[in-house]
């Protein structure tokens, strides 16, 4: 699967994708499409960098449609 192979050459790990699915510290939509949320939690074992997930959800699945650790995120004030 191409999001695994991309999981793997960022050094992001599936356990850190699913756990900012579930609990992110915040979310948005994305700009560009209403159908994606993006969920941001920062990654202690990344130096705290944060991670963004998005995905759209529906009532069967969530499906990750990118992740990658955004060097831009900044948590809302």
């Amino acid at each position: 699967m191409h999001a695994e192979t991309v999981i793997l050459q960022r050094e992001s790990s599936k356990g850190w994708i699913e756990e900012t699915m579930r609990t992110p510290e915040w979310t948005e939509p994305d700009p560009r499409d209403p159908a994606v949320r993006r969920c941001f939690r920062a990654i202690p074992m990344r130096d705290g960098r944060i991670l963004r997930v998005a995905c759209v959800e529906d009532d069967v699945e969530c499906r990750v449609v990118s992740a990658f650790l955004d060097r831009d995120a900044r948590k809302p004030a």
